[in-house]
């Protein structure tokens, strides 16, 4: 049963139709959570709905936890849990098993914890942490996560390197409009604040240089900032090229023996 239990909430081949089922019913459950969250925001709607939308997360509660406790059962089937108390122990602070209590805790902790009637509301909304649940459902999130990690180390030299220009930037802005706005730019840290909204090209207005030479050097900044801010994204849509292509190779091979299939 345990093993069966297992094969289902983990997508197995061999229980396929059944699996679907139970993933499209969790996705739509996820979806509706979230709709949920964002919904009870609006006044209004949560005081039509206040009963239906507290009976809705009592039933989503009861069928998220029934899932973690399935999992957190369950979980000793794979090679990487296999001690019953360790590997469950393990599990629970897994990625994917930190988010299935994330999924839950918002609704026992103030039945746990007393707290302020004020923050009651805000803990609620970590609701919609559920939606991470959606990455274990998703293939193509999965090839994301594989991509991230394959590619960590360009990754980090790419972000090292943005974060080096950055500061270049930002102290070169501060020493050149300093005097002429010692209120805009009054220190570096307020001039880091221009170096990110200007080198994402997002331009909020707030914070901008008067004198010559500072827009001079703005103009240039933002043009080389369009530039470094595309590496991480061409790294990352390399890798996943990189994984689809892989993925396709696969297919011609044997899953046991490992031949090339005619």
């Amino acid at each position: 049963m345990r093993q069966k239990i297992y094969r289902l909430l983990n997508l197995d081949e061999e229980h396929r139709r059944s699996a679907r089922i139970f993933e499209f019913f969790i996705l739509t459950l996820i979806a509706l959570n979230v709709f949920a969250v964002v919904a009870e925001t609006v006044g209004t709607i949560e005081i039509k709905y206040k009963t239906l939308f507290w009976d809705f997360e009592v039933f989503s509660v009861a069928v998220f936890t029934l899932e973690y406790v399935s999992r957190l059962w369950t979980c000793v089937e794979n090679p990487r849990y296999r001690k019953s108390v360790r590997g469950r122990l393990r599990y629970s602070v897994s990625f994917f098993g930190l988010i299935d209590l994330l999924a839950i805790l918002p609704f026992y902790a103030p039945m746990l914890i007393a707290f302020d009637l004020r923050f009651l509301r805000a803990v609620r909304l970590f609701r919609v942490f559920r939606l991470l649940k959606v990455a274990r459902y998703s293939k193509a999130m999965n090839s994301l996560g594989d991509v991230l990690k394959a590619q960590r180390a360009e990754l980090g030299v790419t972000v090292i390197a943005v974060l080096l220009f950055l500061l270049i930037a930002s102290t070169i802005m501060f020493d050149v409009e300093h005097e002429a706005q010692p209120n805009t730019f009054p220190d570096i840290p307020s001039a880091m604040w221009w170096g990110v909204v200007t080198l994402t090209t997002v331009g909020y207005g707030d914070i901008y240089p008067i004198t010559p030479l500072g827009k001079f050097l703005g103009a240039i900044i933002a043009l080389l900032g369009i530039g470094l801010f595309a590496l991480p994204a061409g790294i990352i849509a390399s890798g996943l090229v990189e994984q689809v292509r892989d993925k396709k190779e696969d297919r011609f091979f044997c899953p046991h023996c490992g031949h090339k299939l005619e």
